[in-house]
């Protein structure tokens, strides 16, 4: 596990300082509020990308943070179904809705938390909230953006 810590601290090194510091914030709410979640990690062409699931199969997972070079989005991956009376969710494809994240805040905003509540409740297995949470490198893009 710290090998992979280390593996993430690395990914997320290559960020302008602002951005890490928001990414480290923010993952440490998500492990908090998703105890027992599968988090696939994906350092991508353009983005680094933390897939949140109940399992390890990404085709299972509810939702994701996107980090890019100037921004982190929030995505439910399953968001197009979602209760969403505020009009907080953007995007416009088959499935996936998002949310830009302005800073650690916003997940504490109720609107958000709803929004969250109800994504990891229609996962399908559940997460269980006894279960330690696992993380997984599933790629490394050779190519990567400028994340500066």
């Amino acid at each position: 596990m710290e090998d992979v810590q280390a593996r993430i601290a690395g990914f997320i090194d290559k960020y302008a300082p602002g951005i890490a510091a928001l990414t480290r914030t923010l993952l440490a709410r998500m492990e908090a509020r998703l105890p027992g979640a599968v988090v696939m990690v994906y350092d991508n062409y353009n983005a680094l990308v933390f897939g949140y699931g109940a399992i390890d199969k990404p085709s299972r997972a509810v939702l994701s943070l996107a980090v890019f070079r100037d921004h982190v989005t929030l995505c439910f991956l399953q968001g197009k179904g979602l209760s969403d009376p505020h009009g907080l969710l953007k995007g416009e494809g088959n499935q996936v809705r998002h949310i830009r994240l302005a800073g650690p805040e916003t997940l504490d905003d109720p609107r958000v938390e709803a929004l969250l509540t109800e994504a990891v409740g229609r996962s399908e297995p559940p997460f269980d909230p006894e279960g330690p949470q696992r993380l997984i490198v599933r790629s490394v893009s050779a190519k990567q953006r400028p994340r500066r």
